[in-house]
C-alpha cells in the first residue's frame, strides 16, 4: 500500500470517528437513545394546537374552589369571561384559521364585545366528593360580538365581500365552588 492511499484511509477513518461524535449520530459505544436521538422536526401547526389546548386547561377548564360565603358577603361572581376567553369561543364555533393566502381568506376586524350577566346563584349546600360539603356558584354570560368580515377569493374569479353588520353571540358558563362551614384547609400554625 503506498504512502499515498494510507493517509488518505486514514484521513477518512479520523473524519468518520469526529463526525459519529457530533451530538446527531453515535457511532461508538455509551449512553445512546439511537434512532431517537436524530431530532424530527414539529409543524408550527401541531406546536400551536398543543400550545392552545394547554392554555385553555391551564386557565378555562378548571372550577376553583374558593373560600366560604360569609353572612352578609357578596354572593355575586366576581369575574366576567375575559375576551381571551370570548374570542377562544368564538374561534372554536367558527374557526377562521387554515385559509389559503391569494386563494381564500377571512378576516374579521373593528371587533366589539359585549358581555352581559343573565343568570348569577348558588346552589345548595351538598357534599362533593374529594372537596367535602361545598356549594356551587353558578353565573351565566351573554356576550354578543359585533365584527366586521371580510372575505377575499382569488380564484377562479377574484372577489372580496365585506359584512360590516356580522354579529354573533356566545354564551358562557363560569362555575366555582364556594366551601362550607370552618373547612380544614390542612395549615397549622402562622406563618
Amino acid at each position: 500500500m503506498s504512502k499515498k492511499s494510507l493517509s488518505l484511509a486514514f484521513g477518512l477513518l479520523v473524519a468518520c470517528i469526529s463526525l459519529s461524535n457530533t451530538g446527531c449520530v453515535h457511532l461508538t459505544y455509551g449512553n445512546s437513545l439511537g434512532i431517537l436521538a436524530i431530532p424530527i422536526p414539529v409543524s408550527p401547526y401541531t406546536q400551536k394546537v398543543q400550545e392552545d389546548r394547554f392554555w385553555e386547561n391551564e386557565r378555562y377548564n378548571t372550577v376553583p374552589i374558593l373560600g366560604p360565603i360569609t353572612a352578609g358577603g357578596p354572593t355575586t361572581a366576581l369575574d366576567e369571561p375575559s375576551d381571551d376567553e370570548i374570542m377562544r369561543a368564538f374561534e372554536r364555533a367558527n374557526p377562521v384559521q387554515g385559509g389559503l393566502p391569494l386563494l381564500h381568506e377571512i378576516q374579521r376586524n373593528n371587533v366589539r364585545i359585549v358581555k352581559e350577566k343573565i343568570a348569577d346563584y348558588v346552589d345548595p349546600p351538598r357534599v362533593i366528593p374529594l372537596i367535602g360539603p361545598a356549594q356551587l356558584h353558578h353565573a351565566h354570560y351573554k356576550c354578543t360580538i359585533y365584527y366586521t368580515e371580510i372575505t377575499r377569493v382569488g380564484w377562479p374569479v377574484p372577489y372580496t365581500t365585506r359584512d360590516e353588520e356580522a354579529i354573533e353571540v356566545i354564551y358562557i358558563d363560569h362555575n366555582h365552588f364556594h366551601m362550607v362551614g370552618n373547612p380544614d384547609t390542612g395549615m397549622t400554625g402562622t406563618y
